[in-house]
């Protein structure tokens, strides 16, 4: 008996109560409100943590559970590089000519010190330590940043709009890239599959694409260990041509690597920027750090990923040296024809995942922007119910699918794309080695001259990839950017154009204070109920509240005026989400707060409100928003195209009532206009 309440103790132990405050798994609760039942140890407890006296916090996954789910989300890009990396940098290299071993091994060399500098150096060891509360990407390093410096330093916010744009051009490459590079191995088995490589890569993106709206959940725990057999068969393949020409392991040593670019000049810059497609999707091992942790990550890449990927480049580069013709293909060509097939379908599956961590990557930077006042208002639809980071924006999937669709009809071949490919991430590595010193500088608070030290030779690194991938601009490099300067425009153009219109609005509002003072000498119809009126200034009167009295001459017996705020924070504790201000008899000021990683549901953070005295039915609440119609003004703060932009995004924008997720049943929306 002692064993089995000791037992329970431990169970226990690993949940943190009360349950008001804390969701507590329903099939825990239950099973141990059971043994509760029969165990009078377990039944004080529960009597315990119910009433709050005792803390049980959640039981933590395993790190080799989160490390085996990171490899399946965070690895697939870079795991699947050796598909095309080692061919595209050799081919730069020799421009159509002979394959020498010089450059074979000056190649290798590039590539094994691009892993080792930017990856674990840079990304593993650096600059996931910069997080924020756990969560990584551009926009929370610029959340950070601005919850140091404040939201006025236009420069760091550009830094973000950027990263986050750069992302987007990257996000509609890496499945045409990935798909077509895959199913080019079909080639292999038989040149009679040539003509159906195009058709079968387009069937196989648009089945991805169409397949988003159903969610990831059910499959996505087949991620990891699919991924697994990945890093395990390129490693094997590598291993076993390792032995063809050990004079591979030369690369090793930098000084091959040096050598090569100072000898061979333009080509050398040539393949230089095709070796960046060695360390492609690097940016996802910070991006995705809030959804598995740092250790989990870091213990992968560095027991899983990065040894299998130096194998097989290795492997690669050996049978290169003693089959220069191979060049063709030298990643499906390390293994025998009887399992060319199986590894081309393995290719194929690894690519898919590759493609869906990005498109899942693009939902949710999506709605950290939204969050942030960078984009606006989109329908987001939860493909879970268990995973926060599983979410479904439809606009954003089929623009994707559009964009990615005309890049393979634009492009035709995995070596095509080469030449685009890599502009977007080489700019992303930039911004966030940028941000990172201003990171250690204004949060740390490091000297700057130890700060600069620290990032100078990794930035250093990164300007010269950068400047490597401009020499493709022509050939394609065009494209990434093209996306990213139109999305930055949008985004400057949706801040500023909401920093105007707010300060519209606020100019023809009245005080909120006067406002009920004028009220409680009037005789206005009170209807039973609560009325939740939002704003964007908490102490204004809404614009829907003025003219709900103006036209309808009603007033509700219980009034709220709510106003939501989006933290620099990814998530905010429940504690401190609600704020309550008593105005009057019939006024109650709520301020509700969100983390830029959260969905802000209104009416559940209100039923939070009864345990602080706010008495709520969403039966019997109206909830009160304000339409604004745009017009454009004779004479605008902004360019007239700008303005006219802005308010085609204003009337693009989601409806409130859905992104605060009220019932359309109760919403009432009153419309305004309002010239900017």
């Amino acid at each position: 008996m002692a064993a089995r309440s000791n037992r329970l103790l431990l169970l226990a132990g690993t949940y943190e109560f009360p349950i008001s405050r804390v969701p507590i798994p329903y099939c825990f609760y239950m099973s141990f409100a059971r043994l509760a039942s029969r165990n009078k140890t377990a039944k004080a407890m529960m009597s315990q943590a119910i009433s709050g006296r005792i803390s049980i916090s959640p039981p933590r996954t395993p790190i080799w559970t989160l490390a085996l789910g990171s490899i399946g989300v965070v690895y697939g890009d870079i795991g699947t590089s050796p598909l095309y990396a080692f061919k595209e940098s050799l081919t730069a290299a020799s421009a159509g000519g002979q394959l020498t071993e010089e450059m074979v091994i000056g190649v290798m060399s590039l590539m094994l010190w691009a892993l080792t500098i930017i990856v674990t150096l840079k990304y593993v060891w650096l600059i996931m330590s910069a997080d924020n509360h756990g969560e990584g990407g551009t926009l929370s390093l610029m959340a950070l940043l601005q919850r140091s410096m404040g939201r006025n330093f236009f420069a760091i916010s550009l830094l973000g709009m950027a990263g986050a744009a750069l992302f987007y051009g990257d996000a509609i490459i890496t499945p045409a890239i990935s798909v077509l590079s895959a199913v080019e191995g079909l080639k292999l088995v038989t040149p009679a599959f040539d003509p159906f490589i195009l058709p079968l890569s387009l069937v196989i993106i648009i089945g991805l694409f169409f397949f988003q709206s159903r969610g990831t959940a059910t499959v996505a725990a087949w991620f990891g260990p699919i991924m697994m057999i990945w890093f395990v068969a390129i490693a094997v393949g590598g291993t076993i041509h390792l032995t063809n020409d050990l004079s591979i392991l030369s690369a090793i040593n930098p000084i091959y690597g040096v050598q090569f670019l100072l000898a061979h000049g333009h080509a050398g810059l040539l393949a230089l920027g095709a070796v960046f497609l060695t360390v492609t999707g690097a940016e996802a091992l910070y991006a995705d750090m809030g959804h598995f942790g740092s250790r989990p990550i870091r213990a992968a890449w560095l027991i899983v990923v990065m040894p299998s990927l130096l194998l097989n480049y290795l492997g690669q580069g050996a049978l290169l040296l003693s089959h220069p013709e191979k060049l063709e293909n030298p990643f499906f060509l390390l293994y025998p024809d009887w399992a060319l097939l199986p590894m081309v379908l393995l290719a194929t599956v690894a690519t898919i995942i590759a493609s869906q961590a990005v498109i899942s990557g693009a939902f949710s930077l999506t709605h950290q922007a939204m969050q942030l006042g960078l984009l606006p208002r989109m329908e987001m639809r939860r493909t879970s119910e268990t995973e926060k980071g599983q979410i479904y924006i439809p606009r954003i999937n089929w623009l994707l699918l559009i964009a990615v669709l005309y890049i393979v009809f634009a492009f035709k071949s995995s070596s095509a794309l080469a030449s685009a490919y890599g502009v977007a991430v080489t700019g992303t590595m930039v911004i966030t080695s940028i941000m990172a010193f201003f990171v250690m500088w204004k949060c740390w608070q490091w000297r700057i001259a130890s700060a600069a030290l620290l990032m100078a030779p990794f930035l250093a690194v990164d300007l010269i990839f950068l400047a490597a991938n401009l020499l493709k601009v022509f050939e394609g490099g065009w494209l990434p950017l093209v996306v990213g300067a139109s999305l930055i425009l949008v985004m400057i153009t949706w801040r500023q154009g909401t920093r105007i219109l707010s300060e519209v609005t606020k100019r023809e509002e009245v005080s909120l204070a006067d406002f009920i003072s004028m009220l409680a000498k009037s005789s206005v119809t009170r209807a039973s109920g609560t009325a939740v009126f939002l704003t964007g200034h908490p102490d204004a009167t809404p614009t829907a509240l003025l003219h709900n009295i103006k036209h309808n001459k009603v007033l509700h017996e219980h009034n709220v005026i709510l106003n939501v705020v989006t933290e620099d924070l990814p998530r905010v504790p429940e504690t401190d989400r609600i704020t309550l201000r008593q105005l009057s008899d019939a006024f109650t000021g709520v301020t509700m707060k969100f983390g830029y990683m959260e969905s802000p549901h209104v009416p559940n953070a209100l039923a939070a409100c009864r345990t602080q005295g706010l008495k709520f039915d969403v039966m019997s609440t109206s909830f009160f928003l304000s339409r604004r119609v745009l017009r454009p003004a004779r004479q605008s703060k902004m360019p007239q195209w700008q303005d006219r932009l802005f308010i085609a995004l204003a009337r693009s924008s989601d409806d409130a009532s859905k992104y605060f997720h009220i019932p359309s049943g109760r919403a009432v929306e009153i419309g305004t206009q309002i010239t900017i």
